[in-house]
């Protein structure tokens, strides 16, 4: 069975920061692209960042650029998102998801991801 399991998401004051977690199982991990989306309500999902299958540096959306980092570590099977300066607008539900065989033109598009995690709050409230 596959599952992608993200936590680490909370409640914290603008300008401070989180690290999400998302543990993956049930299929082979270092074969896949990973990313984060993020969906506030009303919204439609947004791309937020992804990493290749080996690791290294990730690519961001221009709304997160400098202040997230995306990370993985293929050993554990786990991708993370280290998000520092927080801002009110980035209150959202934050999902990971995994794709194989994805191009960069298509990496922000939902619909080319094969697996979903459950999602994991962050609200950034004073």
């Amino acid at each position: 069975e596959v599952q992608l399991q993200a936590s680490g998401g909370g409640e914290v004051q603008p300008g401070g920061s989180l690290r999400l977690s998302c543990a993956a199982s049930g299929f082979a991990f270092s074969d896949y692209t990973m990313s984060w989306f993020r969906q506030a309500p009303g919204e439609k999902p947004e791309w937020v960042s992804s990493i290749g299958r080996a690791g290294g540096a990730g690519i961001y959306a221009d709304s997160v650029k400098g202040r997230f980092t995306i990370s993985r570590d293929n050993a554990k099977n786990t991708v993370y998102l280290q998000m520092s300066s927080l801002k009110p607008e980035d209150t959202a539900v934050y999902y990971c998801a995994a794709g194989a065989n994805l191009i960069l033109s298509s990496i922000a598009s939902a619909l080319r991801y094969d697996y979903w995690g459950q999602g994991t709050q962050v609200t950034v409230s004073s």
